[in-house]
């Protein structure tokens, strides 16, 4: 990692996801006194959540839920893989700072620690709303950052958060009939005018991490990048023509995963199988705090 600042050209716009990851693993129980576990997902209102469930039986609309702090959650509805809760009262971030849980992820076969909350964040984070950390980004520190910025590299950030969309399996056969749940994105101003101008100039487009590319690519337009705010589910497959990205750096991912398929259209297939293939042999360390690629 600390040769990256050199493989960055000057005038090379990096682009970096800059949400941070919530508290947003819960652990409460039924009315039975069975445990349950919640992944807070999106807020729907002030007062519901979308959410995965675990650990509590057959789950229907109206099933009591209990938490710290005597706040009670009712499932309002299960819509395929997420469930809708009213909490009562409502859960806001100061309540999940002192009661939430840092949501790592299931193969990390561990409780999480204190030492997580930061850990588990990139070190540009700044916007809560993430379910998961935009993992490719963990790998960068404040120096590596200064280097590039020192190199001539334009470094700038677009915000989307983390949730089903990005880590969802793929459980269809063929892949193209996945179907991708909604993340919430936005891109600043200053973002924008930079883009366009790489975009003008031919000058290289570095995303870090699938999320960039996709909020990148959900906001292109004829007239270039939109500034603001929106939703995607833009799900990219072999045979998509990117518009605004030229080059990625990303984690080695789970198989069966939209963004391996998503790294698979930007490299191909036959180029990411070799180098996977290169990367089981050597030994690298692959999904959330493995080892990483520059595919440009």
């Amino acid at each position: 990692m600390s040769d990256l600042p050199g493989l960055v050209a000057p005038g090379t716009v990096v682009v970096l996801n800059d949400t941070r990851v919530r508290k947003a693993r819960l652990f409460g129980q039924t009315a039975t006194g069975r445990k349950v576990e919640v992944l807070l997902l999106n807020r729907r209102s002030a007062e519901i959540w979308e959410a995965l469930v675990g650990r509590a039986g057959k789950l229907r609309a109206g099933k009591p839920l209990g938490f710290a702090e005597d706040v009670r959650g009712t499932i309002e509805s299960v819509e395929a893989d997420v469930c809708l809760i009213r909490f009562h009262p409502a859960v806001d971030d100061p309540w999940l700072e002192r009661n939430g849980h840092v949501p790592l992820p299931p193969y990390v076969r561990r409780p999480d620690a204190p030492s997580d909350e930061e850990r588990y964040q990139t070190v540009y984070s700044r916007v809560i709303g993430s379910a998961a950390a935009p993992t490719a980004g963990l790998h960068f520190t404040d120096h590596m950052l200064k280097e590039m910025k020192d190199a001539g590299a334009q470094v700038c950030r677009v915000t989307l958060h983390v949730g089903l969309g990005t880590f969802l399996p793929i459980r269809s056969a063929q892949i193209e009939a996945h179907r991708m749940h909604e993340e919430i994105y936005s891109v600043p101003r200053e973002t924008k005018e930079l883009v366009d101008a790489a975009v003008r100039e031919n000058r290289p487009i570095l995303a870090v991490g699938t999320t960039v590319v996709r909020t990148l690519e959900t906001a292109w337009t004829d007239e270039g990048l939109a500034a603001g705010g929106g939703s995607t589910r833009i799900y990219i497959t072999p045979g998509y023509r990117f518009k605004a990205v030229s080059q990625l750096f990303t984690n080695f991912h789970t198989p069966e995963s939209s963004l391996l398929v998503l790294a698979s259209a930007f490299a191909g297939r036959e180029l990411i199988l070799q180098t996977y293939a290169e990367a089981i042999r050597k030994r690298y360390r692959f999904f959330s705090f493995g080892d990483a690629m520059l595919i440009r």
